[in-house]
């Protein structure tokens, strides 16, 4: 009787909580239909193979933090919109494990081309030649998604890090050692980091367009 019930959104609700569990990896055709206890020629059905799998699974990631999508009120300006925009998308990779691959991976992800639009469309609207609204919104969307990619990269693990030697690392890299002590020693985070970016990004933006 359990699998009556089986439809695309039960499988992409399960398919997360693999995502969660067990990481990018762990998401498979075959895993995913033992936990729906079903056979897994059942599942394509509705999601014919992996890659419709990991569009779904991007779909559902965007579609948790930004449902319904709109447009800037009329008197707030396009680049604070824009900045507010890639702050939720960096929180909706962040909220599950390797979210930016599963993003990196989706073919033709309709949730992101409804944000994409909305972005450009919005930059158009304020004025911004349509060339250019295109460059700024994927340069945004883009350092987003290579942001949170470093971000939920594995870290060193102890085989690397054992002829790690800091002391020499510092002394042939100094200025960046030094860079990031400074930028870090008054308490910021990487949240910190990644709006200080998005800002040259989209400072650089608004230069180039010449518009307010």
């Amino acid at each position: 009787m359990r699998n009556l019930a089986l439809d695309r959104q039960r499988i992409v609700a399960e398919a997360i909580t693999l995502l969660d569990a067990d990481g990018l990896e762990g998401v498979t055709l075959r895993k995913l239909a033992a936990r729906l206890g079903v056979q897994q020629p059942t599942l394509y059905w509705h999601l014919p193979n992996k890659a419709a799998l990991i569009t779904a699974l991007a779909d559902e990631i965007l579609a948790r933090e930004f449902g319904d999508p709109a447009p800037p009120e009329p008197d707030r300006p396009w680049q604070d919109w824009l900045t507010g925009f890639a702050e939720r998308l960096r929180r909706a990779l962040l909220a599950h494990p390797d979210g930016a691959r599963v993003l990196s991976a989706a073919q033709l992800s309709r949730k992101m081309a409804e944000l994409s639009e909305l972005a450009m469309s919005t930059l158009v609207a304020r004025g911004v030649p349509l060339h250019r609204a295109r460059v700024i919104v994927l340069t945004v969307e883009r350092f987003t998604v290579g942001h949170v990619l470093e971000e939920q990269a594995p870290r060193p693990d102890a085989a690397a890090l054992q002829d790690f030697d800091m002391a020499t690392f510092t002394a042939q890299h100094p200025t960046v050692v030094a860079a990031i002590t400074e930028y870090f020693a008054p308490g910021r985070t990487v949240d910190d980091l990644f709006r200080d970016c998005l800002e040259v990004v989209v400072a650089g933006a608004v230069t180039r367009s010449g518009t307010d």
